[in-house]
């Protein structure tokens, strides 16, 4: 891994106010964000992420490579919560697995800026369609982890049976596919894409400029936030612990092989690994509470925003595009 790819992330903007909110978490700083302003900074991202795709998507043509992505990318979120679900399972009651691996297997939409950023620093390309590819990927963890919950409700690993609760399927489905993070995104998807260079050029002034600082106060907030995650972890014990980076590591890998299989890009490349190795702590919180509710949320939330989030935003995104670059140059 080079060097200068991690010192290079590590000092960059974003990556700094991250370690200050963890900084001023530590130390008990007053330093606070109000939530409705973390809540606007958070859509503000999703729309000029998801405007900025769908302007790219309506620059290129549509291609196999387009097709296999999106295949592949919505694939991996079916398959990474059933084995994560089968290693989970032989330490942790049922509805606590379940939960975990629905997390694994769906996406942090802000790893995913934050790789944007990153190849936007040095200037390498990446196409329209990986936005598509983070919306696709959002919601089939859910719906996975939600019914490997219910299968093997009766069992529970050998800790006493326990009755499956009555499932209110349209509750759970609208908060898979039509939670404010997902439209944002795909709606503004569809705008960018249908209205092409003239509603590109109208909006890049609030779009493309102030991305860079609205992320810099969004990762301030997150440093706070994934710092109090983080001692929720205290009594959580080493497997989760192992588990939060190992499958972060290796399920970055398999975006990256996928990525190579489909002759993708170097940047196409990275995004797909930030997608795949992320663990979402927005979607798929909501939507568990809901679904599993016996599952606890002190075990998933803070192995996806105390220890997976932070690794990748400082240590995995360098590692994996340094791991891509070479992959790639060998060829």
């Amino acid at each position: 891994m080079s060097i200068d790819l991690v010192l290079e992330n590590l000092l960059s903007p974003p990556i700094l106010f991250f370690f200050l909110g963890v900084f001023a978490t530590l130390v008990r700083s007053d330093l606070e964000m109000p939530t409705q302003v973390a809540r606007f900074l958070s859509l503000y991202l999703l729309f000029a992420i998801g405007i900025q795709g769908g302007y790219k998507l309506s620059q290129s043509a549509f291609s196999t490579e387009m097709v296999l992505m999106l295949g592949a990318a919505t694939a991996t979120s079916f398959i990474i919560p059933l084995w994560s679900f089968a290693i989970l399972r032989l330490k942790l009651p049922t509805p606590d697995a379940a939960a975990i691996a629905a997390t694994y297997g769906s996406v942090s939409a802000v790893t995913f800026i934050t790789a944007i950023s990153f190849l936007n620093t040095l200037d390498v390309e990446y196409s329209g369609h990986m936005v598509a590819a983070m919306a696709l990927m959002e919601s089939p963890a859910i719906i996975v982890g939600v019914l490997l919950a219910r299968f093997f409700a009766n069992t529970n690993n050998g800790q006493g049976q326990i009755k499956a609760p009555k499932q209110n399927w349209s509750d759970l489905g609208r908060e898979a596919f039509l939670n404010g993070s997902v439209l944002v995104l795909l709606g503004s998807l569809v705008i960018g894409l249908v209205s092409k260079e003239d509603g590109w050029e109208s909006v890049k002034p609030l779009v493309y400029d102030p991305f860079k600082g609205v992320l810099c106060l969004f990762l301030l907030d997150m440093g706070m936030v994934a710092a109090k995650r983080i001692k929720d972890m205290r009594d959580s014990g080493l497997l989760l612990v192992v588990f939060s980076i190992v499958a972060a590591v290796v399920h970055a890998m398999l975006g990256i092989l996928i990525a190579k299989l489909i002759g993708a890009s170097e940047g196409d490349a990275l995004l797909l690994a930030s997608l795949v190795g992320g663990a979402s702590y927005i979607a798929v919180p909501a939507a568990v509470r809901l679904a599993i509710p016996k599952a606890n949320p002190s075990l998933y939330v803070p192995m996806a925003l105390g220890l997976t989030f932070p690794f990748n935003v400082i240590i995995g995104i360098p590692m994996y595009y340094a791991i891509i670059k070479t992959m790639w140059s060998s060829t």
